[in-house]
């Protein structure tokens, strides 16, 4: 039931995903950006307590709406917490109407190939369980792609699918994201090779199964429309790669169907520094860029 409510918030609301999920190795520069040195913490722990209280500063503050926030991708640590006093997943999705999303995978492989397929994910099926006791609807994984390598992305977009179907099997939409790198040097031949393989590949999912998925911005304005268009495909989100918003929105706005899950370019201008008015002053400004890119 829950999942069905979801579902339809995805498929037809107005907005875009915030991506909230950065892990071990990601989350020490989300601090930095954030106004939080490596001197004030000396260990993990410390470490994701201070990165949850960003968190929970973002989601809790008023101007972070379901009007314009259809979602948000989680970190495991993120959904085991609470946010006033509920589990996090529970909390967006009852208090904000906002659908929990969680990361899966367990980083990248060393590259080969021109690519960096996802690490092993042996204990997948135990956290797709853990995920269960919370009203969370999907997941998200990635992968990224250096080269225009036939072999390395056809790599990557097979394991991407394998794992999606293992996802779906469990009950959960699952966000394929083989991501570009923006400062590849033929990031448009990839590009190509990739939206094939994709395509390959949706063919083979069964009836009645969607996906989502979450692409690089591309160099050739509208490239993904078919895949927007797609039957097995539920939405196209974008994530911003290290483009600045502004860099990201403006790309945004050249692909029609496509919405925003950014992370760095949505948390752009955040600081712990900052009082609760120009934190909520912040946030909504970049909610709005991130809003208006994504309806068009």
């Amino acid at each position: 039931m829950e999942y069905e409510k979801q579902l339809q918030r995805i498929k037809n609301g107005s907005g875009f995903i915030a991506a909230l999920d950065q892990s071990g190795g990601s989350t020490p520069k989300a601090l930095e950006n954030y106004g939080v040195s490596s001197d004030d913490y000396d260990n993990d722990d410390t470490m994701f307590d201070l990165v949850h209280e960003m968190r929970a500063r973002i989601i809790t503050c008023e101007t972070f709406d379901s009007e314009r926030v259809l979602g948000a991708i989680l970190f495991e640590d993120t959904m085991e917490r609470e946010v006033n006093g509920k589990p996090t997943a529970n909390y967006l999705w009852e208090d904000k109407n906002i659908v929990p999303f969680l990361k899966v995978d367990k980083g990248l492989a060393e590259q080969m190939n021109g690519v960096q397929v996802m690490r092993p994910m042996p204990n997948l099926d135990l956290l797709l369980d853990k995920a269960k006791n919370y009203p969370v609807f999907g997941t998200k994984m990635r992968s990224v792609i250096y080269e225009p390598n036939v072999d390395g992305i056809e790599l990557v977009v097979q394991q991407q699918f394998d794992v999606a179907k293992q996802i779906l099997s469990k009950g959960f939409m699952p966000i394929v994201e083989p991501e570009v790198n923006i400062d590849s040097a033929k990031k448009h031949d990839c590009e190509l090779i990739l939206k094939t393989s994709l395509l390959h590949n949706l063919d083979f999912l069964d009836d009645g199964h969607q996906v989502m998925l979450k692409l690089t911005l591309p160099e050739e304005e509208g490239f993904y429309q078919e895949l927007v268009d797609h039957p097995k495909v539920l939405k196209v989100v974008a994530l911003s790669g290290g483009y600045s918003r502004s860099a990201a929105c403006a790309k945004l706005k050249q692909n029609p169907g496509m919405i925003a899950s950014f992370s760095r370019a949505f948390t752009e201008g955040l600081s712990k520094q900052q009082s609760d008015t120009e934190f909520a002053d912040t946030i909504n400004t970049s909610i709005k860029e991130i809003y208006e890119a994504s309806k068009v």
